[in-house]
């Protein structure tokens, strides 16, 4: 699943960056890029996405990124690994506001604002800022009870 995971995110690398959107090639954001990859190794997106703002300190949304993260994704712990998804906290903000893909123990993607999507080095400061890692998971349950699709690519 991981190599699956890496492929699906390296095909969005040089994507321009545009709030709320989920396409390769078009435009996306870092939300947008995980989106994007579970739709390749996974098939459909488990749900809708509600408008959010690209203001990190706007407080409406606050959480929603961990929670849909412990809900569709399976938290990790150990070693940092290649298909991992990374959440970060940014400018002090105690909840998750950005996240990416792990390559390796010390690389990721993601999609910044003014660069779209880029490969960067896990530095010291972007592992301070991790708030939790969790990978995609091999079948998808629904948080409500019952499997909502199969198997998942890769």
């Amino acid at each position: 699943m991981s190599d699956a995971v890496v492929a699906a995110a390296r095909s969005f690398l040089g994507t321009p960056y545009r709030h709320q959107a989920s396409l390769a090639g078009a435009g996306c954001d870092c939300l947008g890029l995980l989106r994007g990859v579970w739709r390749a190794v996974i098939g459909d997106e488990p749900m809708a996405m509600p408008a959010y703002r690209a203001d990190m300190r706007d407080p409406h949304n606050a959480g929603a990124l961990r929670l849909a993260a412990e809900t569709w994704l399976v938290a990790e712990s150990g070693p940092l690994a290649a298909g991992q998804v990374v959440l970060f906290r940014l400018g002090g903000i105690a909840e998750p506001k950005h996240c990416g893909i792990l390559l390796s123990d010390h690389r990721f993607i993601h999609a910044q604002e003014r660069l779209g999507v880029v490969e960067a080095n896990l530095t010291e400061a972007w592992g301070r800022r991790v708030s939790a890692r969790f990978r995609f998971p091999e079948v998808l349950t629904s948080p409500f009870g019952g499997e909502v699709v199969g198997e998942a690519g890769g």
